[in-house]
């Protein structure tokens, strides 16, 4: 009877501490430029590379009891091509035209250095994060180079654990204000277009 009953306390142990763990998220953000760009070129060719600088696809964990059991990815394969799509259409919005390639045509190469996702590490629930992305421009037109980079971050506080559609959405976000913060820097169109 004894083994009996600390059977069934060990199995609801287990049950309740199993509701406080959290499923990886694998995420599919969708960044967008968030604002109108001036135009500063006149259709001259431009190289537009995006890559990925990061030294890994994970962006954190969600925290919670097993924070080891409950990583947020961003794969480069899913993000890479919605990256270089807006590029090459920030790029056609400052006025110029996204090439393959040529010889002496100016290139733009847009990095994503960056992408975190930070939890508090204590507590049972996830409350609040910290989402942050930092991207490197670096502009090269004949002899003239430039290099910038560029951040945004978010602090976001949550009733409950957020779901992946809801950082999906919050990263998507952040990614998109590192973005259009870049191709806002004067200084890229200016040297594209000398």
């Amino acid at each position: 009877m004894l083994q009996r009953l600390l059977f069934g306390l060990i199995t609801v142990t287990s049950l309740s501490l199993v509701g406080c763990a959290h499923s990886p998220q694998q995420l599919s953000p969708e960044p967008k430029l968030t604002t109108q760009l001036a135009p500063v070129g006149h259709g001259q060719p431009v190289v537009v590379k995006v890559v990925d600088g990061r030294p890994s696809p994970t962006l954190g964990t969600r925290g919670g009891l097993y924070p080891e059991t409950s990583a947020i990815t961003v794969q480069s394969a899913q993000i890479l091509p919605k990256l270089q799509a807006q590029a090459e259409a920030a790029v056609r919005l400052l006025g110029f035209t996204p090439t393959a390639g040529g010889a002496n045509v100016p290139q733009l190469t847009v990095t994503l250095a960056e992408l975190k996702y930070q939890s508090p590490k204590e507590g049972l629930y996830v409350t609040e994060a910290t989402i942050g992305a930092t991207f490197r421009s670096d502009v090269q037109n004949a002899n003239r180079r430039y290099s910038g980079r560029y951040g945004a971050s978010l602090d976001q506080r949550f009733g409950m654990a957020p779901n992946q559609d809801t950082n999906t959405k919050l990263v998507g976000d952040v990614l998109s204000d590192a973005l259009t913060r870049l191709f806002k820097d004067p200084t890229v169109g200016q040297i594209l277009g000398e």
